[in-house]
């Protein structure tokens, strides 16, 4: 398993050499095995990828990922035929039964908002509205069908960022959780696609124009790791553009690391972890082997 995030800027070139990635930088070269890389992250007008070097990244399963001239990500690539029974999987996914997915999201989505609160309340949000968020996550439904979730980020957003704030705005924070929502979702496919599940079909999201429902369910628990992790670091800063370095850090939060049953795991492998546990409860209709993605377990490992 791939452990390294390559990131490639504008005017550096790629190459291969035997079972190697070789990334010309500034006049320096740096040689990294391809065993060793878990993702390329691609930015700049002038970056330059030939497909051999694709082809060769899609069968060591390296996800890749392109980014606009804004630097945000905008499109993954991923290698096909990941997984040894794909289409056995596929024929099952399509198969899933609308009450095992209602509980499956209910499960998911839960673990999301328990995250959100175990933020705010670290933040110091004042006591009324934590009492609120910790109401609206008692009152969900089977499948989420009064949409708490909803009620939920509102009330959470306002309270990080004040009265009228909205994830429309064009606003630093927006940028950053923009950007690392985008890496957490280019990872959650990496991870999902490996395990032969269909990234298309979802348990909740459903839109017919998004390839990418099934791993915007999933990713739901880790939004409001990431929304820590970047008030942790970037957001902790005077600066406020989203800078090379500050890209990096976000992108850097992959390898944090997070308690999960009991094991100090990274963040990537907790994804792929999580996606493991989730197919395993979808077999066996029973949701207590679907891993808890805590607040606490990541806080946790991230002390000195």
């Amino acid at each position: 398993m791939g452990f390294r995030t390559i990131f490639v800027k504008n005017g550096d070139s790629l190459r291969l050499k035997l079972d190697n990635l070789e990334i010309y930088k500034k006049g320096e070269t740096y040689s990294i095995p391809l065993p060793d890389v878990e993702s390329v992250i691609l930015e700049g007008g002038d970056t330059v990828i030939t497909n051999r070097i694709l082809t060769r990244l899609a069968q060591y399963h390296i996800d890749v990922v392109v980014c606009d001239n804004k630097y945000m990500p905008a499109g993954i690539y991923l290698g096909m035929g990941q997984y040894h029974r794909s289409a056995k999987r596929a024929l099952w996914q399509t198969n899933w039964d609308e009450n095992l997915k209602k509980e499956a999201w209910t499960r998911i989505v839960r673990q999301k908002i328990m995250n959100q609160i175990g933020f705010a309340h670290y933040q110091g949000i004042e006591e009324e509205r934590l009492i609120n968020l910790e109401d609206l996550c008692e009152a969900i439904l089977p499948g989420d069908e009064s949409n708490r979730e909803g009620h939920v980020a509102k009330v959470y957003f306002n309270s990080l960022y004040g009265l009228g704030f909205t994830r429309e705005e064009d606003c630093f924070p927006n940028a950053c959780m923009d950007y690392g929502y985008a890496i957490i979702r280019a990872q959650m496919a990496r991870s999902a696609v490996s395990l032969g599940l269909l990234p298309m079909l979802g348990v909740f999201h459903k839109n017919e124009y998004n390839s990418f429902n099934l791993i915007d369910d999933l990713m739901e628990p880790f939004r409001p790791l990431m929304d820590y992790y970047i008030h942790q670091t970037v957001l902790s800063e005077t600066e406020q553009y989203l800078t090379y370095e500050k890209r990096l850090t976000l992108i850097d939060f992959l390898n944090q690391k997070i308690k999960v049953n009991n094991k100090k795991v990274y963040i990537n492998h907790a994804m792929t972890e999580f996606v493991s546990s989730f197919i395993k409860a979808m077999e066996s209709k029973n949701f207590n082997h679907l891993h808890e993605i805590t607040f606490s377990g990541f806080v946790e490992c991230g002390r000195k």
